[in-house]
């Protein structure tokens, strides 16, 4: 990042000069533009809430388009110009902005701006990311659940102004280093997918290839029982254990000791309850490939089920189970027992047809130690992830901000 440096130095002797951005360029509203008037060809057009989804510090195409019609009726923003969305539900968010550097125009919607000026379209669109832009905007913001920000108070804040050959060079630096990050996250994500991948894998060659293991339907080795109905209502603070079949989705991996909510005592008596070793598995899921999920119940006391579960009792290693029906063999046999509604469901009849390897009490064991220690390490990897790429953006906006710090020219 040597740039930065000979960037700073070369402007540090005389200072830049610090415009306010109504002063060097105009705010214009965007207008009428509705989600429902989106389209997949047609004019380009952007709405306000893509800024904040689907667009970073520049673009040259749109995500969508519209009518004709519609857009001789709406604001158009010109190539160069900044695309600023003005609210938000938190306060980072507010003035989030992308440059457009498409061949034509392109037409905006409500609750964002067009800024209209003559700097270097991406140099103004770093600058929207920087400290220095985010402190000078936040005496501005109003509104309650919704925040927001108006041109007026855009208009008030100050942009350093370097010379056009500057903004350039400075914008290639940011570029740069904006690529950089961006290849390093995806490498290591590409990483964390690769473990993902290799562990499973081993865990389907594990059960699949398990010594002495005979090929056994679930329903000839245990019983499946329906949970009963509990809804959100009936969660407290402290209570009986419970497990919601969602919670297996989002809660939970192959195991728990510890149940993440509770339910009122007063249901004791209505409710059905996994005893420790059993398997839970929840009946309905978004997508076919969900349905199915299970979690093996390891606590020290019995743990409520919701309706839309069925605990699975067996003699099995309970873990093993919970592996087993993670396989791409289990998920095959499963297809064909999906009720495929727009919630998709599974019966007890249809997970106890489903037939996975039972080798000994002793492999399953061996087994599970295996998958365990896989399962950390791919765990420790996907901890690991987030602080790097958090470290590699803190250290871009680090020097980011120092590109846009300059000495100011005197009057």
């Amino acid at each position: 990042m040597s740039g930065i440096s000979e960037i700073s130095q070369e402007l540090s002797s005389n200072g830049v000069e610090y415009r306010a951005l109504g002063q060097i360029g105009e705010f214009v509203r965007g207008q009428g533009l509705q989600k429902a008037d989106l389209r997949d060809k047609g004019v380009p057009a952007v709405h306000y809430g893509q800024i904040h989804t689907s667009y970073g510090v520049w673009a040259t195409e749109t995500k969508s388009f519209t009518d004709q019609v519609i857009a001789a009726k709406l604001r158009h923003a010109k190539p160069g110009d900044l695309l600023i969305a003005t609210t938000s539900e938190d306060d980072d968010a507010v003035a989030k902005a992308t440059a457009w550097l498409g061949k034509v125009e392109a037409v905006l919607s409500g609750d964002a701006y067009i800024f209209r000026h003559g700097l270097d379209p991406k140099y103004v669109s770093y600058f929207f990311q920087s400290t220095f832009f985010q402190k000078q905007k936040r005496r501005f913001i109003s509104g309650t659940k919704v925040r927001r920000i108006s041109g007026d108070s855009l208009s008030k804040i100050l942009i350093p102004v370097p010379p056009l050959e500057a903004q350039r060079e400075m914008v290639g630096v940011l570029d740069h280093f904006s690529q950089l990050e961006a290849e390093l996250e995806a490498e290591l994500e590409a990483e964390l997918e690769a473990r993902h991948r290799q562990y499973q894998y081993y865990r389907d060659k594990l059960v699949s290839e398990a010594v002495g293991a005979e090929r056994t339907r679930l329903g000839d080795v245990g019983s499946f029982v329906r949970g009963r109905r509990f809804t959100k209502n009936d969660v407290v603070d402290s209570g009986i254990p419970s497990i919601h079949y969602g919670e297996i989705y989002t809660e939970y991996g192959t195991s728990t000791n510890e149940a993440v909510r509770q339910v009122r005592v007063e249901l004791h008596d209505q409710l059905r309850y996994a005893e420790p070793g059993s398997v839970v598995f929840a009946g309905v899921g978004e997508t076919v490939e969900d349905v199915g999920k299970a979690v093996a119940w390891l606590g020290n006391e019995p743990v409520a089920t919701h309706d839309d579960t069925f605990v699975f009792t067996s003699p099995l290693n309970p873990k093993y189970v919970a592996y087993a029906v993670q396989t791409r063999d289990f998920h095959r046999q499963k297809e064909r027992h999906v009720a495929r509604a727009k919630v998709k469901r599974l019966s007890a009849a249809g997970l106890a047809d489903i037939r996975i390897p039972v080798p000994n009490l002793a492999v399953q064991e061996k087994i599970v130690e295996t998958l365990d220690n896989f399962d950390s390490l791919v765990r420790g990897i996907s901890l690991e992830l987030p602080p790097e790429i958090s470290f590699r953006r803190k250290q871009y906006e680090h020097y980011r901000d120092r590109l846009f710090t300059f000495k100011e020219a005197a009057a």
